[in-house]
């Protein structure tokens, strides 16, 4: 019986999926296994018997990842489980900059109570005239999970679509429309398009990527839309090129200090994620990833171990072993194992930086003085016995 601990409300179409080998324990100290979407866990004791964390969404800032990965505490996300919310919402912003739907609201609301309202319309509405999108040029940087089908839905939209991302997957890439005009670099597309949208994560290179130097290469009344991370955008520099006109509208869903008071700026409150089909379809992925770590020990979309998976085990035993990435582990693994002689069946081995992953089926059922041997080997995190 496996114990798990939610750390925030779950989408019951996810919780749904345990079977009779999961039970819900209020008490984290029981727990092998929690559910999180946005609880800071950043100051939370982490109990010896948890063995995953699952993350109802792709952002990861609020769990203390070093401190799971030392552990030997797997930490899933679900990318791509609300990368239609994400994308839609897109097209939202993308609309919402070009044409002033949200002035136009917010003017609409000042003279409601004006009896001549009908007439206040037809004269004043062309202070809120824009442009359609259609025959525009659209640059979309990252094109993985939200932008590949943003850069799509716009070249339906009949517009002209610039797609730069280094490290695309072949897979990502098979998805992309013919037409979409791939670039090498994010400066090639600045200085093309009309609107640029933000689909990369938050690295050192990304960091603040949208900075003064980069926005003086761009369109002026370039568009800019950030529906990935808040620091891929200088908001100093922001402000400087909405007040000088380089730049006509900025539209983030990460508000701040800054953004929300900052004219020309659409700051929209984090609701990228924020539909019921996003949060179910995380809810199911979290699950899923979870029952087939804590029954199987196979790792998909972990974002502190590598990923790896050697499906059911159909040998007499299985043993995956969490720990450090360093020189002659597997060959001792493997030696404590033939001491006892024992076949290996099967066998999987995978590094991510600093930590790594075995998995090891085996002919025979692993005695406990075997496993308690490699609990005490030299970088060994975790050892499970799965069967």
């Amino acid at each position: 019986m496996f114990h798990i601990h939610y750390l925030n409300k779950i989408s019951p179409q996810g919780t749904a999926l345990w079977t009779e080998n999961y039970a819900l324990t209020d008490a984290i100290d029981q727990a092998d296994g929690i559910l999180v979407r946005s609880a800071n866990m950043h100051d939370m004791h982490l109990p010896d018997n948890l063995a995953a964390v699952a993350r109802a969404g792709a952002g990861v800032n609020n769990i203390p990842l070093t401190s799971c990965a030392e552990k030997g505490i797997v930490v899933f996300n679900t990318p791509g489980a609300n990368a239609n919310s994400v994308m839609e919402l897109a097209l939202c912003g993308m609309l919402l900059s070009s044409r002033d739907v949200v002035g136009g609201i917010n003017w609409v609301k000042s003279i409601k109570g004006s009896s001549e309202i009908t007439r206040l319309v037809e004269k004043g509405k062309s202070q809120f005239a824009g442009h359609e999108i259609r025959h525009k040029n659209l640059g979309v940087i990252g094109l993985g999970a939200v932008g590949g089908p943003l850069a799509n839905a716009a070249r339906r939209l009949g517009m002209n679509v610039y797609g730069c991302d280094p490290y695309i997957s072949i897979e990502a890439a098979w998805h992309l429309d013919s037409h979409i005009i791939r670039v090498n670099k994010r400066e090639e597309l600045y200085a093309q398009c009309d609107i640029i949208s933000l689909h990369t994560p938050l690295l050192d290179d990304t960091r603040k990527m949208i900075n003064a130097e980069a926005i003086s290469k761009m369109k002026d009344g370039v568009i800019i839309l950030n529906f990935a991370r808040d620091l891929l955008v200088d908001d100093d520099a922001m402000a400087q090129a909405l007040a000088s006109g380089k730049v006509s509208r900025y539209v983030t869903d990460f508000p701040n200090e800054k953004t929300a008071n900052m004219p020309g700026c659409i700051a929209i409150p984090h609701l990228g994620a924020s539909t019921e089909e996003s949060e179910d379809n995380c809810s199911k992925m979290a699950v899923r990833e979870m029952m087939n770590y804590l029954e199987n020990g196979n790792i998909n979309n972990s974002v502190n171990y590598p990923n790896c998976d050697m499906g059911i085990c159909a040998a007499e035993g299985r043993i995956t072993i969490l720990h450090r990435n360093i020189p002659n582990s597997l060959g001792q693994f493997t030696a404590a194992i033939a001491g006892e002689d024992i076949n290996i069946d099967g066998l999987m081995n995978k590094s991510r930086g600093e930590y790594a992953y075995t998995m090891l089926d085996l002919d025979h059922h692993p005695s406990r003085e075997m496993v308690e041997r490699l609990k005490q080997m030299e970088g060994v995190l975790r050892v499970r016995v799965i069967k």
